[in-house]
């Protein structure tokens, strides 16, 4: 008994600590701003779009309107009271959560917006200084939020608008979060538009898979002089039918077969640095060996008989890229995998020492 009233009082003692370091915290940054920068996926050509750019014009018009920026930095979220985030403003989460007693949920998928957002209604700063309007949000349900921030009296400062708390000023405002919600709309619109007409044309629209190499055109896929050859004789050795996708996997890794280069994972501070300087850290590209499930996957793969994905999920000739493998190649290596997809389930499993080693032969 003894034990648990000293651990509750431990427990109570870190509450009241983490409470007053939270009130102290508050306190501090109270009267004082947070800068955000955002740099939009989807038009990175926009010199407006520039983190740099954003950077210099809002920590000028700090300085020029006497505006404090918060001298904090919370790791993975700001640096000297800076935020700095790629992410496209336009696409926002379409699950809702209603509750009974009359509240409405739903996810942000900005993840230093969200917390930003958070750190504001809880009245730990002042306010946020942005270059404009379409910097902080270009969907209906953000700027829900902000307004509502607003109206608690968190101070939003534009740099290059200025709304009057009047009815003038909230139409100045719903113009711009109209245009810029439009903007978004139509950039989104025009991607869209030029995928699906690529895509009739037989144009590859996405990463070719091993054995082609990715130049960076959609209208040029050319073959990969090293992995190619062993993919085709991938093919034709599992035509056989004396062949497992295991053996298949061990005969592709000892033929030298590696999965085309790519970059390590980002850690969280260079993920950080790199929003923070808008560039792109240099990381090493790594070729691993091909696992059973990358053998399985491109067995099944039709891009190697010279199709590519139409808008409808099927396949149709390719104009980006020559076949590999013919089609009558391809319709026995698919026979073979339906052959050969078996699956045995028991109500109650008999342990065996050899189960998942030996299948019999009927089975």
């Amino acid at each position: 008994m003894g034990e648990f009233i000293h651990l509750r009082t431990n427990l109570s003692v870190k509450k009241k600590s983490n409470k007053n370091r939270d009130d102290l915290f508050r306190e501090s940054y109270k009267s004082q701003y947070l800068v955000y920068n955002r740099k939009s996926t989807d038009e990175p050509e926009n010199q407006k779009n520039s983190i740099q750019y954003q950077k210099s014009e809002n920590t000028r018009f700090a300085f020029r309107e006497n505006l404090p920026v918060a001298p904090v930095t919370i790791d993975g979220f700001c640096t000297q009271g800076i935020i700095s985030e790629r992410h496209s403003a336009f696409k926002e989460d379409s699950e809702i959560l209603i509750g009974e007693n009359g509240m409405v949920q739903y996810k942000i998928d900005r993840p230093k917006f969200h917390k930003m957002l958070d750190l504001l209604n809880r009245g730990y700063f002042k306010g946020v200084i942005v270059l404009c309007w379409d910097r902080i949000t270009r969907n209906k349900a953000d700027e829900t939020i902000i307004r509502k921030l607003m109206k608690q009296g968190v101070d939003f400062r534009f740099v290059l608008a200025s709304y009057d708390k009047t009815s003038s000023g909230a139409l100045h405002m719903d113009i711009d979060g109209m245009f810029a919600a439009h903007h978004s709309r139509v950039t989104s619109e025009k991607v869209s538009i030029n995928i699906r007409n690529q895509r009739e044309k037989g144009i590859c629209t996405y990463k070719a898979p091993i054995g082609y190499l990715n130049v960076g055109r959609m209208d040029h896929k050319p073959f990969d002089p090293i992995r190619a050859p062993i993919i085709k004789r991938i093919f034709e050795l599992y035509a056989t039918g004396e062949h497992t996708v295991g053996s298949i996997t061990r005969f592709a890794q000892n033929q030298g077969l590696t999965m085309p280069p790519m970059r390590r994972r980002r850690t969280r501070n260079e993920i950080l640095q790199e929003e923070d300087n808008d560039t792109v850290s240099e990381r090493e590209k790594v070729e691993n060996k091909p696992a059973i499930s990358s053998l399985y996957q491109m067995l099944h793969n039709e891009f190697y008989t010279g199709k590519v994905r139409d808008n409808f999920g099927g396949f149709v000739a390719s104009n980006s890229h020559e076949p590999l493998i013919s089609e009558e190649l391809f319709k026995r290596v698919q026979n073979i995998l339906k052959k050969k997809k078996t699956s045995i389930h028991y109500s109650e499993v008999i342990e065996y020492p050899y189960r998942g080693m030996i299948r019999c032969y009927n089975c």
